[in-house]
């Protein structure tokens, strides 16, 4: 695995056998997204982010987010220099976003679009 460029979509069915001891009876996956090697995917009910620890990415902590949670969200997309977007989602009760970084390998759009989706709900 190349430690730059290579953040992409996952196919939502091989995430829900991937992360199935973390979701809900009945919960479905509908988007998931590598991002080196972390991985954040949409759920019918949150958001969770999983966040690989250490040199050998054996500690891993999982963060859900219930979408009803979600205040607000921006993404930035990339630049001419800088190929990176990033996406920033604040949480109620907290101050500071949380941030991730989305390789070109990933359309910032369509996971804006899918967030939307689940939001606005």
């Amino acid at each position: 695995m190349a430690l730059f460029g290579n953040a992409h979509a996952i196919d939502p069915a091989q995430a829900q056998r991937d992360f199935a001891r973390l979701l809900g009876q009945g919960e479905q996956v509908h988007a998931a997204y590598l991002l080196i090697r972390d991985t954040i995917f949409f759920t019918d009910r949150r958001l969770v982010l999983v966040d690989k620890q250490g040199i050998t990415g054996k500690k891993v902590e999982y963060h859900s987010i219930p979408y009803r949670s979600i205040t607000h969200f921006a993404v930035e997309t990339a630049g001419t220099f800088d190929l990176d977007a990033e996406l920033k989602i604040w949480i109620s009760g907290s101050q500071l976003p949380v941030q991730k970084t989305f390789t070109k390998g990933v359309d910032i759009y369509e996971v804006q679009a899918i967030l939307t989706q689940f939001v606005a709900r």
